[in-house]
């Protein structure tokens, strides 16, 4: 008997999910140490069809399958918790639906988009030479920055949020060759995030949904904002998990747009990262007094509108929790990876050729 439960838990259809989750994990391990194989055969060639079929599920329903998803499964795990707790079930039996549960989880995040942490980096990817640069060269591309911010100033009051949609997917499709995704790769409709008011405490703008490939913005993003958040997570549909990455392709692909709209939310986008890393700066002062008032009242505006909803420990809490998930994927620097986008747009810009090639 005992020899028989043996069989049925280690060899029988209850043992599949995590037999499967053991073998993607072995996949992790096999796609981290070959990048190049990660980008072949999974980004380049099975990613694209799995975000095809996944976003045309989504595109039927307003609402994030995801959220759903992610909604019932805390509500299946209570259950299972109640009824151990009024012994429906044995503890055992219910161990084995947990960790059934959360193997399926964790095989479906990687297949159907998580594979792509392992793919190879935007340098080699994109071809832009990786570059050193000084203080006069960082100074040199801020204040090239802060003169096409200035350039792009105009406001949101006669564009709404589905012409900004289509200017962006424009962009994409015009950048695609360069930027080295399969357009269109499915269907890109965004969705409000569920609990936005909650997730604005934290300071969220937006998260891509992995299991429905899904993108989500936040109701209280502002306008300003929005085509730059809305190309961030489009990035990420397209298989970009870096969130340096993500920001770099939403800054390309809004900054290199026909739409001023576009280029005004990438780059004052832009130039607040650059700014964050340039305090240290003798200078720093003179470089703000480069910046057009309006383009300052803007940055203001977005700052206090933020820190108006922020709850600092919910903001905290999720700072934590999103910053194990990135290093759990191999992200060594966790939620400090936003800021390598300054990196990227650095490298972009002391590389004449890559510029060319963007068409820039």
């Amino acid at each position: 008997m005992a020899q028989n439960k043996f069989r049925i838990l280690f060899f029988g259809w209850a043992a599949l999910p995590i037999w499967l989750a053991l073998a993607t994990f072995g996949l992790t391990e096999l796609f981290s140490r070959h990048p190049g194989v990660t980008e072949t055969v999974y980004s380049q060639t099975f990613y694209p069809i799995v975000a095809f079929l996944l976003s045309f599920v989504n595109k039927w329903v307003s609402f994030s399958l995801d959220d759903a998803f992610y909604g019932l499964l805390a509500l299946f795990l209570v259950v299972l918790v109640i009824l151990v707790i009024f012994r429906k079930i044995q503890f055992g039996r219910f161990l084995l639906m947990v960790i059934q549960t959360l193997a399926v989880c964790y095989v479906l995040f990687y297949w159907f988009w998580g594979f792509n942490y392992y793919r190879t980096g935007i340098n080699e990817r994109l071809s832009i030479t990786k570059s050193k640069p000084d203080t006069v060269q960082f100074v040199r591309v801020l204040e090239n920055l802060i003169a096409q911010t200035n350039a792009s100033y105009c406001t949101y009051e006669n564009v709404s949020f589905s012409t900004i949609n289509s200017l962006v997917e424009a962009s994409y499709k015009k950048n695609a060759s360069f930027l080295k995704v399969k357009y269109p790769q499915g269907n890109r409709r965004p969705k409000p995030i569920t609990l936005s008011n909650f997730f604005a405490k934290a300071s969220i703008a937006g998260y891509y949904g992995p299991f429905f490939s899904e993108v989500h913005l936040n109701d209280s993003l502002l306008m300003i904002e929005y085509p730059q958040v809305l190309a961030h997570e489009f990035a990420h549909q397209f298989g970009i998990t870096s969130e340096a990455e993500a920001n770099f392709y939403g800054w390309l692909v809004c900054a290199q747009s026909d739409s001023k709209h576009l280029q005004y939310s990438a780059n004052i986008s832009m130039v607040n990262y650059f700014l964050s890393q340039s305090k240290h700066l003798h200078n720093f002062p003179e470089l703000v007094r480069q910046i057009d008032k309006p383009v300052i009242d803007d940055i203001r505006k977005v700052q206090k509108h933020w820190e108006n909803m922020r709850n600092e420990k919910i903001d905290k809490a999720a700072g934590k929790v999103n910053d194990v998930y990135l290093k759990t994927n191999k992200i060594e620097k966790g939620i400090e990876d936003y800021f390598g986008v300054v990196q990227f747009v650095m490298d972009f810009e002391t590389d004449s050729v890559a510029q060319k090639k963007s068409g820039k």
